[in-house]
């Protein structure tokens, strides 16, 4: 078993442009991507800042070759036994899981399909850790597509009842994908197996609470105030006009003058 997933929470939110600067000679080009992503959300959903929202965005990004996406070079880093190497990878860790802690966790059944044959690694009963980011689907029909899965060859099919998914469709850089994604440190167990025949295993697993925490907690800041968009009217407060209290001695020659004015009628002065 792998040491928890630590650290990175005692890193300070930052901007994506700054979060990603360690990861300069780590991840190829990933300050254009930054410029890119952040262009392709600058009115996020569900209450995410632009920089929470464009690091979800990131991390969905494919790059070309595949091999030099975020993701790709992130979830070998949490997959790794050695945990020093996350080091550069805190910043974005925290604002990433930020990010995601925004977004309400919802009990669900996804899928995931590997172009493998890994039944045999998930034998019923089994219990185990995905430490990376899993990316899954909430609709079956997309892994059809050759680039996920496809209809031949050896396939792994991963039916995942879950209760931590996190559905960032609304921030994911191909939003036609309905992608849900697991957090890493995530425990499951192995309900059931079948080999459907034509290269196709379907695995079930049901996700778990672990006893101990194995990924840091996120602590989230207060909610910001989003800034005022430019165009919209300011509305001007509402000032009530108070008419000052006279003083006890104008109120009293006030008074007098009343009197000598009512004499005065009373008389026919």
């Amino acid at each position: 078993m792998l040491a928890p997933i630590e650290g990175y929470e005692q890193s300070p939110l930052v901007t994506l442009e700054e979060a990603v600067k360690p990861l300069v000679n780590i991840v190829p080009k990933v300050e254009r991507n930054v410029f890119i992503v952040k262009q392709n959300c600058q009115e996020p959903e569900d209450d995410l800042t632009t920089d929470e929202s464009a690091s979800i965005m990131l991390y969905t990004y494919e790059s070309m070759p595949h091999e030099d996406s975020l993701y790709v070079k992130l979830n070998a880093t949490l997959r790794s036994e050695q945990r020093k190497n996350l080091i550069p990878w805190f910043l974005y860790l925290r604002l990433v899981l930020t990010a995601l802690a925004r977004l309400p966790a919802k009990c669900r059944s996804v899928f995931r399909g590997v172009k493998e044959n890994l039944r045999s690694e998930y034998p019923e009963d089994k219990i185990f850790i995905w430490w990376g980011f899993s990316s899954c689907t909430s609709s079956v029909g997309v892994l059809e597509n050759e680039q996920f899965f496809g209809k031949t060859g050896n396939r792994t099919l991963f039916q995942i009842e879950c209760n931590t998914a996190k559905d960032i469709k609304k921030h994911s850089f191909v939003t036609n994908e309905d992608e849900i994604l697991l957090l890493p440190a995530r425990q499951f167990q192995v309900i059931s197996s079948l080999n459907s025949g034509n290269g196709l295993h379907i695995v079930q697993l049901k996700e778990l609470k672990p006893q101990y925490d194995l990924l840091g907690p996120v602590p989230l800041p207060s909610p910001t105030v989003k800034p005022r968009k430019e165009g919209q009217m300011k509305s001007q407060p509402i000032v009530a006009s108070v008419k000052p209290k006279p003083s006890a001695g104008a109120m009293e020659e006030k008074f007098t003058a009343m009197k000598l004015s009512t004499s005065a009628k009373l008389t026919g002065q």
